[in-house]
C-alpha cells in the first residue's frame, strides 16, 4: 500500500509539473525546459506512468524543434514514440497533446496545410491544460484567416473540411465516395445523395454510392434521366420539382419507391476535365436547393475526380509495392546468407534477433509497416561484418582493444551499405534501425552515441533481441550463458542499455514462443504436450520462478523443467 501511494503520489506531482512545464513553453528557453522534462521523465519510468511519459516526450520533441529547427528529425522520431505510447494505452489526453505538438511543429516548418489537418482533428476537450486549448485555437484561426472568432462554427466550412481530410488520407474509392456523399447530404440538408460512375463501355451509369439505397445497385443509360443529361453535357442542373422536368426518369422512382421533389445534379470532373460520373443529391429538407447550394457542391466536387483517379493509381502502386516487396524480401535473405558464410557459429544470429524482436513487436502492438520495418533491419543489422577481417571475426578467445575497436565498424558499415541501397518511401527507417542496435538508451552506445528517444523505436527494440541472442548461443570463445543469467542482464539494463518499455516488453512474451526461437537452431521440436504447458508462462513469470526456486510448486517446478530441456537442447536431441 505504501509502494502504491508513493506511485500515486508521484504521478500527481508529475502532472502537475507538467502543466507548469507546458505553460512555459514561449517563455523560458529550451534547454531549460528540456533539463527539467528529461529529469522527469526518468522519475516517470520508475512508475510506469507511460501515459505521462507520452505527454513528456510530446513535450521533449518541441523543445528539441525549438532549440534547434534541425532537430526536426528526431522530434519526429521522439514523436513518433510518444504516439505509440499513447495509441498503446487509449490515452485520449496523451494521444492530443501529442497531435498539439506535431501540429505546432508542423506550423513552424510552413507545413500548414498538414498544420491544418492536424489541428482540425483534435478534440479540444482532450487537451488537459488551457494554454493548449488557446494556442490550438489561435493557430486555427491564422491558418484560416478568420479574425472574428478562434473556432469555425459554419456548417458548410466543417463539410468542406470532412471532405478535405478524407479526399487526402483516403485511397479506397468506395470510402472516399461514401463519406463525400454522407458529408454532402449532410451539408446541403438533404434527404439522400447518389454517386454514379459513367461506365463509357456500356454508355451506363451506375451507382457506386447510393445513401438510403442500402446494398441496391442502380444502372441506367447514360442516355436518359438527368444524370445522364449531367454528364453527356457537363451542365449542373437543379431541378425545384423533378416530375415537371421533361429529362427526369420516373422509372427510377416506380423501381426503388422513392418519390423525387427536387434534386440537384453535378458532373465529376478529372484534371482533364473528362466526365467520371455525377453526384445526384435529393429532396431538401426544408425547401429548395439554392445557388449557394450549388456553390458548395461544385467546391467539393472539383477535388472528387482527381481523388477517384488518385485512388485508381493508389491501387497500381501498391500491387507494384508488393512486387518490389518480393524483391526486398529475397533480396535481404540473400544478404544474410552471406553473413552466415562468414561465421557458421553465429549462423542463424541474425534470423534469431528477427524472431525476437518480431515477438517484442507483437506484445507492443506496432502496426504492421513498423512490424516489418523492424523485421527487416533485423535480418540486415550484421551486414556490416561483411567488411571486418576473418581473424577478428572468427577469433577464438578475447578480442584486444584493437580488435574490439574494428569489429565495432561493422555498425557504420551497416550504415553505410543499407544507405546506398534505394529503397521505398515505406523501407527508408531500415538503414536507421539496423545501424542502431549498439546504440544504449543512456548514449554510452555507438557508432553515433544517440540516447533516449534519438535512438529509432526499431533499434531499441533490435538492442534486446541482439544482446539477448548473443548471450544465449554458443560462441567461439564459450557456450551459451544459464537463462537466469541471461535475464538478469536484460532485466538490469532496464534504463541504462536498453529502453525500459521494449524490456517490459521483452519479459511479457509467452515462454512456448521464446522457445520456438531456441529450437530454431537446432534440429528438433517442440512437442505438443510441452506447448500447453509452456503457453500458460510468461517470460516475467519465468523470472520470478528461477529467482525463487525453494518455494515453486509441483506445477511450477514441471514448466521449469520442461523451460530448461528446450532451452538446453541440442541438435538432434
Amino acid at each position: 500500500m505504501e509502494e502504491m501511494s508513493k506511485i500515486v503520489n508521484g504521478c500527481e506531482n508529475a502532472e502537475n509539473e507538467l502543466k507548469n512545464l507546458f505553460s512555459k513553453i514561449e517563455t523560458e528557453s529550451p534547454a531549460s525546459l528540456l533539463a527539467k522534462t528529461q529529469n522527469l521523465h526518468k522519475n516517470l519510468i520508475v512508475y510506469k506512468a507511460y501515459n505521462l511519459i507520452s505527454i513528456v516526450l510530446s513535450l521533449t520533441a518541441i523543445l528539441k524543434y525549438k532549440l534547434s529547427s534541425d532537430n526536426f528529425k528526431i522530434a519526429s522520431r521522439i514523436l513518433n514514440d510518444a504516439k505509440f505510447l499513447a495509441l498503446n494505452g487509449k490515452d485520449k489526453q496523451a494521444l492530443a497533446v501529442n497531435e498539439y505538438c506535431e501540429g505546432v511543429i508542423q506550423y513552424y516548418e510552413g507545413a500548414l496545410g498538414d498544420a491544418f489537418n492536424t489541428f482540425s482533428k483534435i478534440n479540444i476537450d482532450d487537451l488537459p491544460y488551457e494554454n493548449l486549448r488557446t494556442n490550438k485555437n489561435l493557430i486555427l484561426k491564422n491558418l484560416t484567416g478568420d479574425s472574428s472568432s478562434s473556432t469555425v462554427q459554419e456548417e458548410p466550412y466543417t463539410a468542406l473540411l470532412n471532405v478535405a481530410r478524407t479526399l487526402a488520407a483516403e485511397t479506397n474509392t468506395d470510402t472516399l465516395l461514401k463519406t463525400v456523399a454522407e458529408e454532402i447530404k449532410k451539408v446541403l440538408n438533404a434527404d439522400r445523395c447518389t454517386v454514379f460512375l459513367l461506365d463509357r463501355d456500356k454508355n451506363e451509369l451506375w451507382s457506386k454510392v447510393a445513401l438510403g439505397m442500402e446494398s441496391k445497385e442502380i444502372r441506367l443509360s447514360a442516355d436518359t434521366g438527368i444524370a445522364g443529361y449531367s454528364a453527356k453535357n457537363g451542365e449542373i442542373i437543379n431541378i425545384k420539382d423533378a416530375y415537371s422536368d421533361p429529362r427526369f426518369n420516373k422509372e427510377i422512382d416506380k423501381q426503388t419507391g422513392y418519390v423525387t421533389k427536387n434534386m440537384i445534379t453535378m458532373p465529376i470532373w478529372n484534371l482533364k476535365h473528362e466526365i467520371l460520373g455525377v453526384f445526384q443529391v435529393l429532396n431538401k429538407l426544408d425547401g429548395e436547393f439554392s445557388k449557394q447550394d450549388e456553390e458548395t457542391l461544385l467546391t467539393i466536387g472539383a477535388s472528387v475526380g482527381i481523388a477517384i483517379e488518385n485512388a485508381k493509381l493508389f491501387d497500381s502502386q501498391q500491387k507494384m509495392i508488393e512486387s518490389q516487396r518480393r524483391l526486398f524480401a529475397s533480396f535481404i535473405d540473400t544478404l544474410a546468407a552471406s553473413i552466415d558464410a562468414r561465421d557458421k557459429i553465429t549462423a542463424g544470429h541474425s534470423n534469431r534477433v528477427k524472431m525476437y524482436s518480431e515477438l517484442i513487436a507483437d506484445v507492443l502492438e506496432l502496426p504492421q509497416q513498423e512490424k516489418e520495418n523492424v523485421s527487416h533491419a533485423a535480418i540486415l543489422h550484421d551486414i556490416g561484418k561483411i567488411g571486418i577481417r576473418d581473424a577478428v571475426l572468427q577469433k577464438d578467445g578475447k578480442l584486444t582493444d584493437e580488435e574490439y575497436a574494428h569489429i565495432q565498424q561493422h555498425v557504420k558499415i551497416t550504415y553505410d551499405i543499407l544507405t546506398k541501397i534505394y529503397l521505398n518511401e515505406e523501407f527508408k527507417d531500415v538503414a536507421e534501425i539496423a545501424s542502431s542496435h549498439h546504440e544504449k538508451y543512456n548514449g554510452t552506445g555507438y557508432f553515433r552515441k544517440l540516447k533516449e528517444g534519438e535512438i529509432p523505436f526499431g533499434g531499441r527494440i533490435l538492442a534486446v533481441g541482439d544482446v539477448f541472442d548473443a548471450i544465449t548461443s554458443k560462441r567461439h570463445y564459450r557456450d551459451k550463458m544459464p537463462v537466469k543469467q541471461a535475464l538478469d542482464i536484460i532485466k538490469n539494463g532496464a534504463g541504462a542499455h536498453f529502453d525500459p518499455v521494449v524490456v517490459d516488453a521483452f519479459f511479457k512474451i509467452r515462454t512456448d514462443k521464446l522457445v520456438q526461437v531456441f529450437l530454431s537452431e537446432v534440429d528438433a521440436r517442440l512437442d505438443e504436450e510441452a506447448a500447453k504447458i509452456l503457453e500458460n508462462y510468461t517470460v516475467d513469470y519465468l523470472y520470478d520462478l528461477l529467482s525463487n526456486k525453494e518455494n515453486l510448486s509441483d506445477d511450477e517446478k514441471i514448466f521449469v523443467e520442461v523451460f530448461n530441456k528446450y532451452y538446453n537442447c541440442k541438435a538432434g536431441n
